[in-house]
């Protein structure tokens, strides 16, 4: 023992439990309370506790994540966003014009439904024919249509569509065809009133909204909205065609003819595809000459019928 200090004492047996001891200790209680707590869930309530008090410090942590998430989307995203929203006005405009363009092929759709159905019903041979190009100068009503010589098309024969009479071709070539309308004011056509079998000429005016009916005599019974047929006296149209319906009347004082005026049933300036009529007790013409091709043009022929 030191001079001048007190004696340090050592424990002669440590009392306490060994370290070994405890941890044995500490996992039988572990699996005890694990096993309570899998079998009868008593720790729910402090698991709901803890959570509920790590959660503040769960989104602290998490602050700065969201704080530079936000920031990268307030500054980096603005082209973006141009960029989609271009990209998406681009994508509508395509689809814009697809949606006319189906509209537009149904609408055809519907046109030559309504012309095949047209043809079920005709006694007569035809032809679809589609229109190339359209001259409705004032003073020349004509069409060009996509059958020609090669297809049998010969001139004078008769147009149609599923509304009425269109008109007749004029010069044939080998794949196509120049035809002249019923507006043209060249063009005349032997007619007759379908409620009182009148008969009359139906006239071109060069609008093709307008047809003018002549040599109708004031005490005539005509009215307006009276529709017009062929007559079939012309030689070239069949008869019982509609051609047109009556829009105006006048019959002016001393004048030898009233003033009748009427509206083609076919649209001529919206008509896109025809019927080429082959008479139904002639043969398809293909290369060969018609009676009709060997008398007198198509309108003066009309215009004499």
């Amino acid at each position: 023992m030191a001079a001048g200090g007190p004696a340090i004492k050592q424990p002669l047996f440590n009392l306490g439990p060994s370290p070994a001891f405890r941890l044995a200790l500490c996992v039988i209680l572990s699996l005890v309370i694990m096993t309570l707590d899998h079998r009868h869930d008593h720790l729910q309530q402090a698991r709901t506790t803890l959570a509920l008090l790590v959660y503040p410090v769960q989104y602290l942590a998490d602050l700065p994540v969201r704080a530079g998430d936000w920031i990268r989307e307030q500054f980096s995203t603005h082209q973006t966003l141009i960029a989609e929203n271009r990209a998406l006005r681009e994508e509508q405009f395509r689809m814009r014009s697809l949606l006319l363009r189906f509209e537009a092929l149904e609408t055809e759709n519907a046109r030559l439904r309504e012309l095949l159905d047209t043809s079920t019903r005709l006694r007569e041979e035809v032809v679809i024919a589609e229109l190339l190009s359209v001259d409705l100068d004032p003073f020349r009503q004509q069409v060009l249509v996509n059958k020609g010589h090669f297809h049998g098309v010969y001139a004078g024969q008769p147009l149609i569509n599923a509304a009425g009479v269109v008109g007749q071709i004029l010069e044939v070539n080998a794949l196509h065809s120049v035809a002249l309308l019923i507006s043209d004011p060249s063009h005349a056509l032997p007619v007759q009133v379908n409620r009182t079998g009148l008969r009359t000429l139906a006239v071109g005016t060069g609008n093709p909204e307008r047809l003018s009916l002549r040599f109708i005599p004031p005490s005539e019974d005509i009215e307006p909205g009276d529709i017009i047929s062929t007559s079939g006296l012309g030689g070239r149209f069949p008869a019982d065609y509609p051609v047109a319906r009556v829009v105006r009347v006048e019959r002016p004082s001393g004048e030898p003819f009233a003033v009748v005026e009427a509206r083609p049933m076919a649209r001529l300036d919206r008509s896109r595809e025809v019927l080429l009529l082959w008479p139904a007790d002639g043969e398809r013409r293909s290369g060969t000459t018609s009676p009709a091709d060997t008398d007198t043009p198509a309108a003066t022929e009309e215009d004499h019928g």
